[in-house]
């Protein structure tokens, strides 16, 4: 599965840059996202359980943060797994350009899943993907902009 998105986001770039490394803000954003703890300076583990169609699982995995360009990109590489459910991993490298007042985040997602998931056929987990970044980005614009502000942007499948 490979996905890209671009978000206009209503903050400053270090605004979004700082809620982009706070694992607190993360774990308010991420759908499902249960628990969200830094193991190291550039390293979290989490726990998040999601429904994909029938299938609903719980995650245990581990990220963690490369090739940091404070504070303009970096990129996030993680695993999960999710029991019989399956597994999910991989990547996503992340840019944040200043636009006046606002940012500009783009990104490029690839991962792997397997297992029940994988089983489950590429449109609906990429459905799924879709609109679980659609709720992370309108979560995030409003953590960062401190108000009702919804992220102008989208997902789409590379």
């Amino acid at each position: 599965m490979d996905l890209k998105g671009e978000y206009r986001l209503p903050a400053p770039r270090e605004t979004v840059w700082a809620a982009l490394n706070d694992p607190e803000v993360l774990k308010n954003c991420i759908p499902g996202c249960e628990s969200l703890e830094k193991t190291g300076d550039n390293e979290m583990k989490a726990t998040v359980t999601t429904k994909v169609g029938p299938v609903k699982a719980k995650f245990n995995g581990e990220v963690r943060l490369e090739n940091i360009n404070a504070p303009e990109s970096y990129s996030i590489v993680g695993e999960g797994k999710g029991g019989i459910a399956g597994f999910a991993k991989g990547g996503a490298d992340v840019h944040l350009a200043e636009d006046g007042a606002e940012t500009i985040l783009t990104y490029s997602v690839s991962a792997q899943v397997g297992g029940k998931l994988a089983q489950l056929g590429g449109r609906l987990i990429d459905s799924t993907a879709k609109k679980l970044a659609g709720q992370f980005f309108d979560c995030f614009a409003e953590k960062v902009s401190g108000g009702e502000a919804k992220a102008a942007g989208e997902t789409t499948s590379a």
